[in-house]
């Protein structure tokens, strides 16, 4: 009986401790009205960006969902309508893996909103496969289509007055490293028909989302714009829908007891979006509605530089 009762003690503790760091969640507590601003969400049908944009829209703002799928969208729109009661959200097609579209969709935006005050780059996947560019498609679509997308709009963020750049990141950045010799060559980080092989060049382009925003704070610097990276926990989420069959059936009973739930997920991004006075803390990264240390590879001033440089050729911006 005794090895039993210790076994559970065991058992009850890492569960707890996990509950308290890893798996650990969060509640912003502000109350920021958005009446009269203008939001864009990629990827706002689903997990994470239905949450971030469902409390922007019952804040009063005006809320893009830049969304590949059209019909997700529109179901996630009409869900967000119902319960929020706001009328001013709409769909404008965006496809990440296609530099074309990412362009289209900004040159679109520019001529048919006046404003634009917050851009939430939340749109992500963990996935094996090539974008329409040729680029491998985590980094393609996690970061060099969003850093695309918000090179595209800067200037109309500059236009108002404080818009802030929401990326989402991911502790996984810590695993992560960039080889730009490889980027160039292959345009990729990381591929291969293995999970694990996908999962770390997911980790790579999470260290690209951060040394994103370590160099865009910079970049911002003197203008009324502010940007921050986030970790939004470990989430409950279509992520893994790429994984393997015998993989979820691995992560499922794991993420029933531990993931949090979506809408504890968009904490950290609304924080970010809505908290006032941080703008001095523009360029850090946050997890549980607070700014984190980052390890040095997430701080890397060189690194971030000849990211942002080559970011910008592959892009086409140069």
């Amino acid at each position: 009986m005794l090895p039993l009762l210790v076994a559970t003690g065991v058992v009850v503790a890492v569960y707890i401790l996990l509950v308290k760091t890893i798996f650990k969640s969060s509640k912003f507590k502000g109350n920021a009205a958005m009446a009269g601003k203008t939001v864009i969400v990629t990827g706002g049908n689903t997990g994470i960006g239905k949450a971030t944009a469902l409390e922007l829209a019952r804040r009063g703002a005006r809320v893009i969902m830049a969304c590949r799928n059209q019909v997700k969208a529109e179901l996630a729109i009409s869900d967000i309508k119902r319960e929020t009661g706001s009328t001013d959200v709409v769909y404008m097609q965006l496809d990440l893996g296609s530099l074309q579209a990412v362009r289209s969709f900004t040159e679109t935006f520019l001529k048919t909103e006046a404003r634009l005050d917050l851009l939430i780059n939340n749109a992500g996947l963990v996935a094996d496969g090539r974008t329409a560019d040729g680029f491998g498609i985590e980094f393609g679509v996690n970061h060099l289509g969003h850093f695309l997308l918000t090179c595209l709009l800067l200037d109309r963020l500059k236009e108002g007055t404080g818009g802030r750049v929401v990326t989402l990141g991911s502790m996984a950045y810590r695993w992560g490293n960039i080889d730009f010799d490889a980027l160039i060559t292959n345009k990729h980080l990381g591929t291969g028909r293995y999970s694990w092989q996908f999962f770390h060049a997911y980790c790579n382009s999470k260290l690209c989302n951060v040394l994103f925003n370590h160099e865009l704070a910079k970049r911002l610097k003197g203008t009324n714009v502010t940007c921050y990276s986030v970790h939004p926990g470990v989430v409950k989420t279509e992520l893994s829908r790429n994984c393997s069959l015998w993989q979820r059936f691995l992560i499922e009973p794991i993420a029933r007891l531990l993931f949090l739930d979506t809408e504890s997920g968009a904490q950290t991004t609304l924080h970010c979006a809505l908290q006032e006075g941080i703008e001095p803390l523009s360029g850090r990264y946050f997890f549980c509605c607070a700014p984190q240390d980052v390890v040095a590879k997430g701080k890397d001033d060189a690194v971030a530089k000849k990211l942002w440089e080559v970011s910008e050729r592959l892009s086409g911006l140069f």
